[in-house]
């Protein structure tokens, strides 16, 4: 439930404005106004009763994002760990900004800032559910796309990949992704049951 429609829809707006300036295009859309929004659609689909907290954290986990591209860290895992790690950090602040401008208090702020800032896997629900639909979204949208830039990859990497990318899931979002919520691609799906079957 939405305590305040008209608070929540300001808040909306102005992340969605944020990410309307990506000038990274997907399907003749800003990118990262196409995920929020495509988060949004898999909320909505996955757990329809969601939260408000839940729902903002969804539709920012990835705002304003191309401002902080990985050539900005140095090279290697520490390198790209640190990026994550600072871009989950970014996003946490950037959208807590933006609510306090649409009205939102201290409380509501840090919870939402808690789940994009990925604090409490699997203990926290928010945090759970933001994980559990940025997996299916990732999945659904981007997994193939992912698999043609990394042509190089052999069937053990790939098959690492969908199994990390399933133990981030709840119980709920596997069963989920397994009985027809989401649209598995196609070409992956020999793999995605390999991987799932051997987790």
């Amino acid at each position: 439930m939405i305590a305040n429609p008209d608070r929540f829809n300001l808040a909306i707006q102005l992340f969605d404005a944020a990410n309307a300036e990506d000038p990274n295009q997907e399907d003749g859309q800003p990118k990262e106004l196409l995920y929020a929004r495509r988060m949004t659609d898999m909320i909505q689909r996955f757990a329809p009763q969601a939260g408000e907290v839940a729902q903002l954290a969804v539709r920012a986990q990835h705002i304003r994002r191309w401002t902080v591209p990985r050539n900005t860290y140095p090279l290697g895992k520490p390198g790209y760990f640190a990026w994550r790690t600072g871009l989950y950090k970014f996003h946490a602040a950037t959208a807590g900004e933006l609510m306090r401008q649409a009205g939102y208090d201290e409380i509501m702020v840090a919870q939402v800032m808690a789940a994009i800032g990925k604090e409490g896997i699997k203990t926290n629900p928010d945090t759970q559910l933001l994980e559990d639909v940025s997996c299916l979204v990732f999945i659904e949208h981007y997994m193939l796309g992912f698999a043609g830039q990394q042509a190089d990859y052999t069937e053990e990497k790939w098959l690492g990949i969908i199994r990390k990318t399933w133990k981030k899931m709840s119980d709920a979002a596997h069963s989920f992704a397994t009985t027809g919520g989401i649209t598995l691609p196609e070409a992956l799906v020999p793999l995605i049951s390999k991987a799932i079957a051997d987790s």
